[in-house]
């Protein structure tokens, strides 16, 4: 049996992110640990806020973690464009950053 925000796209989408941060997470090292620090704990606050916000009754509650999992997509989506700036990360994943931050 599915919980709540197992059946959400949303909460889907974010846990395949989460996946793909860890792939890119693996090839930053030395001067780029922090960033991939912060990357994966960015990311993987998306799915978490998005479940615990699903799991709220009240719709202040609900709004407030779901927009803290939206600002937490934003910064990996600048994340994301710091490190293909600094060529680490490959420029067609960064239109479906961008899609899940919005």
């Amino acid at each position: 049996m599915a919980l709540g925000h197992e059946r959400l796209d949303v909460y889907r989408l974010a846990i395949g992110y989460v996946a793909w941060v860890y792939e890119i997470a693996a090839r930053l090292e030395g001067v780029h640990r922090a960033a991939r620090d912060q990357w994966l704990r960015a990311s993987q606050s998306i799915p978490l806020d998005i479940a615990e916000g699903n799991g709220k009754t009240a719709v202040v509650d609900r709004r407030r973690y779901f927009e803290i999992a939206r600002g937490s997509a934003l910064e990996c989506a600048l994340t994301y464009c710091v490190s293909y700036t600094v060529g680490l990360c490959p420029f067609q994943r960064i239109t479906a950053v961008a899609l899940l931050a919005a």
